[in-house]
């Protein structure tokens, strides 16, 4: 199965050389807006892209506001901040996830606690949740949740929408919002997904997306924070553009404030990019059910989009029988010129967040052993 995959992949591409796993692909306005934005002389954090940008991602995620960051990280941590995520405080979230996800809620001084995922969409486990706040959790007279076992109040719980999948945000919202837990949504990965006709990022209070060069569409660097609340999308914009005060020449800065706006320049390529959306979601669907049938003839499960969701199959995942056999997969596949990656490291065994409340993980450990990320660029 190894060599006739290898052959399948370069098909798909219609090259005999090197197959990253995700590509960049830019056929639409890219270069004039770009080169729009350098003969304007704007090109750091102010400029007309900037605005457009932000408005074009609240238009089609139907957010009420946007505002956009350096990355999906910086968007993060400015969001968790936004959110009343404090020194000291727990934040709910997914082991198996990018290391960004836990890292903006270490930048808030706060730790990550860990609940186990589902199979079905690779967000945490309703029921997992639930039976965790349940028995380990309680809302006390200050109106807050309150972990038991850590004496630590639980401020937000951050879910992943892992390779575009969406999590059950209906389920988990209302579990929060019983234990007075703020939903920040880590939808980095799933511009272009909805859950019940509803995008991504806009079932929490606030969601952040990302615009790296491996996501769907790319800025090349960059993030966006969406949110239907005025008042916390202002804040947001004042934090992340240093806390600075307007003025015609004077800088005054009212509080500890973050560089973390995006430069008018990269705004440009995405808004470019946004245009092309739609497309590279339908084909990104179109080879996710290529893939699909393919790995059916071998006897292999694919990782498909959840009930009642679309997913934007940012990353196309295949599960292989063991760690073994996706070891032994991974340096054929690599060798021989397809570049395939297993899911990340799960956060609770990494040095910094292996001493981080968690629950009983098995399935996380499960998929750990046997997810391999195949080559998922749109095709050309």
């Amino acid at each position: 199965m190894f060599s006739d995959f290898v052959q399948f992949v370069h098909e798909i591409y219609d090259s005999d050389g090197y197959i990253p796993l995700h590509a960049p692909r830019f056929h639409g306005k890219e270069k004039s807006y770009v080169l729009e934005a350098i003969e304007s002389t704007f090109v750091s954090s102010v400029g007309q892209y900037v605005d457009k940008f932000e408005q074009d991602i609240a238009k089609y995620t139907g957010a009420e506001f946007a505002v956009a960051t350096v990355s999906g990280t910086s968007a993060l941590h400015i969001a968790l901040l936004m959110s009343g995520v404090s020194a000291g405080d727990e934040v709910i979230t997914q082991p198996l996830t990018f290391v960004a996800t836990c890292n903006a809620v270490s930048y808030c001084g706060a730790e990550p606690v860990f609940v186990d995922v589902e199979m079905a969409t690779l967000g945490i486990d309703p029921d997992s949740l639930e039976q965790f706040l349940n028995e380990k959790t309680e809302v006390r007279d200050d109106g807050k949740c309150w972990n038991k076992l850590t004496n630590k109040i639980i401020s937000a719980y951050v879910p992943v929408h892992n390779f575009g999948h969406p999590s059950q945000l209906p389920a988990i919202s209302n579990l929060c919002r019983h234990y007075n837990i703020t939903v920040v949504e880590d939808a980095a990965e799933s511009l272009g997904s909805f859950f019940a006709g509803r995008h991504t990022g806009t079932f929490g209070s606030m969601g952040i997306f990302s615009f790296n060069g491996n996501k769907i569409i790319t800025t090349g660097g960059g993030g966006m924070i969406v949110t239907n609340d005025e008042k916390l999308a202002k804040r947001a914009k004042h934090r992340s553009t240093t806390s600075k005060i307007p003025h015609p020449w004077l800088f005054v800065h009212d509080e500890v404030g973050y560089n973390y706006r995006l430069p008018n320049i990269n705004a440009a390529l995405g808004c470019a990019q946004l245009e092309l959306i739609e497309e590279f979601v339908e084909k990104k669907r179109v080879l996710a059910d290529t893939y699909f049938h393919w790995f059916e003839k071998y006897g292999y499960e694919m990782i498909r989009e959840p009930v009642e969701s679309r997913a934007n199959y940012w990353f196309n995942g295949v599960l292989m029988r063991d760690r073994t056999e996706r070891d032994e997969f991974l340096e054929f596949t690599n060798k021989n010129n397809v570049m395939t990656r297993p899911a990340w490291t799960p956060m609770h065994t990494l040095a910094m967040y292996k001493n981080c409340f968690r629950t009983e993980l098995p399935t996380t450990e499960w998929l750990e052993d046997r997810i391999v990320n195949i080559p998922s660029s749109v095709p050309a």
